[in-house]
């Protein structure tokens, strides 16, 4: 009986030798299925684990506008000593909570409490936050332009992106005091550290409903610049991540059709986020130039590109547009730009040749960095749409010296309405 049992273990340990080759070669021959199958498992089991609010940061990581492809990160051209982990002051802005966005089916909480100050973050639950720049090095991934640099992810060779560069830019700015640019966010809610410490609170997702503490404050700055400059601009505030972060790309492009039915006029769509740097577990980043004696976020825009499936046949054009203010913005102010992300993305760049996504800083980076991007980027945007003016053009703005800036309020819908049909 002990020979038989001995026999029968024989044959399973070789039947096991012989399997195991055939299901590695099945397994790497199913290789992307499987990764697709391991990260949509993940998220179920996070789903069912994480604790409540938290779900929203794990969507981002998956959806992140970088987290395909196996892309990696630009190259690091310098990296600050940590902070000083001293506790500043807590501001006294209301609506200060930047800790989840709400259930999908629970009411908005119109006034949210301020954040405690960071030394009340026990120990456990800090992560460290790096402060770095970023740039291009010397290879064939990285085009120069005439300042700054475009990344090219996507499988054209560069001789035939800088022959697309090469082309006269198509977008032109009228003399008109109709609203030109569109500013959104697909992603308003998503938000900044609250302090400028050196370490982050590790049960934080970086997301607000507080429209003082998200991205339309960065929206804000820009569309100040442009106001200013006598372009006319619309800045929609939408939250298309809230209640759902999941289709907020199709809500946001139905926002975007709506604004340009009701103003034609409108040329340049730029759609405002920041990024999400997570190289190690319990490391964000914080991605910073120094501008006349400043910290700012470095800005990184995304425009796609076409191949066969994306739908985007004015690539071109936008890829142009982005150019143009990547080296305006680069001659201005050095080191604010990180390289353009030149890739195979759509983010309802199908809409208009004047479609960019732009990424100001990443949630390492506090609001008022990424304010101050925004406003520096406000005024290259301004200078490289003037230059587009016909030539003899004296102005964009209405007689009083100032272009217009319109709200959700100013719509055609009604106030607080959502301008989607």
């Amino acid at each position: 009986m002990a020979r038989h049992r001995r026999t029968r273990q024989i044959k399973k340990a070789l039947a096991l030798l012989l399997a195991v080759p055939l299901i590695g070669w099945g397994a790497y021959r199913s290789l992307p299925v499987l990764t697709d199958l391991a990260a949509r498992a993940a998220l179920v089991s996070a789903y069912v684990n994480m604790p409540e609010g938290s779900v929203a940061l794990l969507e981002e990581r998956f959806n992140s506008e970088l987290f395909e492809n196996g892309e990696k990160d630009d190259p690091i051209v310098s990296q600050a000593p940590p902070a000083v982990s001293s506790a500043p002051e807590v501001p006294s802005s209301p609506g200060a909570d930047l800790s989840s966005v709400p259930d999908e089916n629970a009411p908005r909480d119109e006034d949210q409490p301020d954040l405690p100050g960071p030394d009340s973050v026990p120990p456990r639950f800090r992560g460290t936050i790096r402060e770095v720049q970023y740039g291009a090095d010397g290879t064939p991934l990285y085009i120069p332009l005439a300042a700054g640099y475009l990344k090219n992810s996507t499988n054209l060779e560069n001789d035939e992106v800088q022959a697309e560069l090469d082309q006269p830019l198509e977008l032109k700015l009228e003399e008109t005091t109709e609203p030109q640019v569109l500013i959104l966010h697909t992603h308003a809610t998503e938000a900044y550290e609250p302090y400028p410490v050196d370490f982050y609170d590790t049960r934080g997702t970086w997301r607000s409903t507080d429209n003082s503490c998200n991205m339309v404050q960065v929206g804000n700055r820009i569309a100040e610049q442009l106001e200013a400059a006598g372009i006319g601009v619309i800045h929609d505030d939408t939250q298309h991540d809230y209640p759902s972060y999941n289709g907020a790309y199709e809500r946001s492009a139905e926002t975007v059709k709506a604004w340009l039915e009701e103003y034609p006029s409108i040329k340049v769509v730029l759609d405002v986020h920041r990024d999400a740097i997570q190289p190690e577990d319990d490391v964000i980043v914080k991605a910073t130039a120094e501008i006349e004696g400043k910290k700012a976020a470095q800005v990184m825009i995304i425009t796609g590109c076409e191949d066969g499936t994306m739908g985007v046949p004015d690539w071109p054009s936008n890829l142009r547009f982005a150019a143009a203010l990547q080296s305006t913005a680069e001659g201005m102010y050095p080191g604010l730009m990180r390289p353009i992300f030149f890739c195979y993305r759509k983010y309802n760049m199908d809409l208009t040749k004047g479609s960019i996504l732009l990424e100001f800083g990443s949630h390492g980076n506090t609001l008022e960095e990424a304010e101050y991007s925004g406003e520096l980027i406000g005024k290259a945007l301004a200078e490289a749409l003037k230059a587009t003016l016909p030539e003899g053009a004296a102005t964009l703005a209405p007689q009083s010296g100032t272009g217009e800036t319109y709200t959700t309020a100013d719509s055609p819908w009604m106030p607080g309405e959502s301008p989607v049909p």
